[in-house]
């Protein structure tokens, strides 16, 4: 049987959302981060030497990695789904295939670097160091994160936004497998960003995504998708 190696808070959550949209048969087994690294476990290096998460097995099969790993449940169970999920990788030669590709590799080949940027500069202020040097880490921080980081998140929500503005999904008319590449970077980029009414459509988006049954169900199942 398949089983998603899940990580509490991570991109594991776009794999368990596709599993309970395909209705694949799967074990689910979750790991906790570490409490004060916020980390990985080491368990997860038997799985695989990278110790991250996602990860499946599947039989003698291990895929590591978000995007190869929705890849291989598409090519290997998407004849599982019905209706709009019938049609998870848009035909070759499309507009909707180009779109499709241009997504799952945006997710983590741009935008993905700067949520973790933005993350990072936000966090550092609150780590143990000496007294006297908080404020000077909490001012060089926030000066990355103003003049660095935040235009370049700015810019990418205005730019998911504006797609949005005529796509119901990313893709096109029709939910492809991009959109569960996306799933959990609109999700950190909503959560790290600005104001969402400034992104009505992405916005709209993910209002989009969390009613549907499954996905209510993979948070069920996995926790919630981003840390608090």
């Amino acid at each position: 049987m398949l089983t998603l190696h899940h990580l509490e808070t991570s991109r594991s959550q776009r794999i368990l959302w596709l599993l309970e949209e395909l209705k694949v048969p799967y074990e689910l087994k979750i790991y906790q981060r570490d409490p004060k690294t916020r980390l990985a476990p080491p368990e997860l290096k038997a799985i695989h030497p990278l110790g991250k998460s996602p990860v499946i097995t599947d039989g003698e099969v291990t895929v590591a990695e978000s995007g190869a790993i929705l890849e291989y449940l598409v090519e290997t169970y998407g004849h599982l789904g019905q209706k709009e999920l019938a049609n998870l990788t848009p035909a070759a030669g499309t507009e909707e295939h180009r779109q499709c590709r241009f997504w799952m590799h945006y997710a983590e080949g741009s935008l993905m670097n700067w949520m973790v940027m933005k993350l990072v500069f936000m966090t550092i202020p609150t780590q143990p160091m000496p007294f006297f040097v908080r404020p000077i880490a909490r001012i060089i921080c926030q000066q990355v994160q103003n003049k660095l980081v935040d235009p370049n998140v700015s810019t990418a929500l205005a730019f998911m936004d504006a797609h949005l503005a005529s796509h119901p999904w990313f893709a096109g008319e029709q939910l492809s497998v991009a959109d569960f590449q996306m799933s959990f970077a609109v999700e950190a980029a909503l959560a790290r960003g600005t104001q969402e009414s400034q992104y009505p459509h992405l916005q709209a988006y993910r209002e989009r995504l969390v009613k549907r049954p499954a996905y209510k169900r993979a948070v069920q199942l996995g926790g919630p998708v981003i840390m608090a």
